[in-house]
């Protein structure tokens, strides 16, 4: 790959927002580098490139750096047409797509929540997020599935609601552990629970989901120290 067009991803081992972007790049086949950055102690490039958050993912694109994970995921659909896209060309799914990929993001707030919750909070924490789930259930079901969702799905018509559930939930077992509750519950949620276990079996995704035991062991350490993940957040951060 020449200078000009070469692509670098910035990122972190078990950032939910960096495997979005990760998995867009390999669906589509292009190669890129990878940089991973410690966010306890920014490099200057990072700095450099996303100086207004100073977080990652950030692809640097021909020297040229994008920010944001739903952002960055627009970008390589548009940049790079070849299939599968991520966003459908007629106007209207287009933008029930977009509306929700914001919406997998307040489920990602809960599931933070989750995780930062006391024994005490933990059932109310859990609560909140099964009936999120089944608010999306109700509202991608029928115009994303419309014939429901198959045993298997092709790498090749992956969509931006897709690589945002990969990252939501592609750690699921990881996070069931360390909260001690089941987070997808097939009883509660089946189109989600259906949903995951046929993206899991892309060698893609398996790919690009973190190592269990190692996502263990550092959401252990996060729990040890009184790490708080951050919610209502566009982009991933470890201050």
């Amino acid at each position: 790959m020449g200078e000009e067009s070469k692509v670098v991803l910035h990122g972190m081992w078990s950032s939910a927002y960096v495997k979005r972007v990760e998995l867009a790049l390999k669906i589509k086949g292009i190669p890129f580098d990878y940089v991973e950055e410690d966010l306890r102690n920014k490099s200057p490039l990072l700095l450099k490139y996303n100086p207004v958050h100073k977080k990652v993912p950030i692809l640097v694109h021909n020297g040229k750096p994008v920010c944001e994970s739903l952002v960055i995921l627009e970008y390589i659909d548009e940049t790079w047409p070849n299939e599968p896209q991520f966003l459908p060309k007629e106007s209207y799914l287009r933008a029930k797509v977009r509306f929700w990929a914001a919406y997998i993001q307040q489920v990602q707030d809960s599931i933070a929540q989750l995780f930062n919750a006391n024994k005490e909070e933990v059932g109310k924490a859990l609560a909140e997020v099964h009936e999120k789930l089944r608010t999306l259930e109700d509202g991608v079901k029928d115009f994303y599935f419309p014939e429901g969702i198959p045993d298997h799905i092709q790498s090749e018509k992956l969509g931006m609601l897709d690589a945002m559930m990969v990252a939501l939930l592609g750690a699921f077992k990881a996070q069931d552990d360390i909260s001690g509750v089941k987070i997808i519950d097939p009883a509660k949620n089946p189109l989600v629970f259906s949903w995951v276990q046929a993206l899991y079996r892309l060698p893609a995704v398996k790919e690009t989901i973190p190592p269990h035991d190692k996502l263990v062991g550092f959401l252990q350490f996060l729990k040890q120290i009184g790490f708080k993940v951050p919610t209502s957040n566009p982009v991933h951060s470890l201050n």
